[in-house]
C-alpha cells in the first residue's frame, strides 16, 4: 500500500495479468469496477439499506 491507501501494484497483477485487461482497459476502470470484474464482490449488496441510510442522515443532517 501507499499513501493512498491503495495497493496499486497488487490492483495491475490482477487487472493486467490474472484478468489479462489491457492497460487502456485496466486504468479506464475504477478499483471498485476492477474488483466486481474479478468477482471479488459478488456476495456484497450494494445497494444501501435502511441501516446504511439512517447512518448517512446521522452522519450529515439537513439543517
Amino acid at each position: 500500500m501507499n499513501e493512498t491507501g491503495f495497493d496499486w501494484a497488487g490492483l495491475m497483477r490482477l487487472g493486467l495479468h490474472q484478468l489479462d485487461l489491457s492497460a487502456e482497459e485496466f486504468w479506464a476502470m475504477t478499483p471498485y469496477e476492477l474488483m466486481v470484474k474479478a468477482g471479488s464482490l459478488q456476495d456484497q449488496s450494494t445497494t444501501l439499506g435502511r441501516n446504511g441510510l439512517n447512518a448517512l442522515l446521522a452522519q450529515y443532517p439537513d439543517t
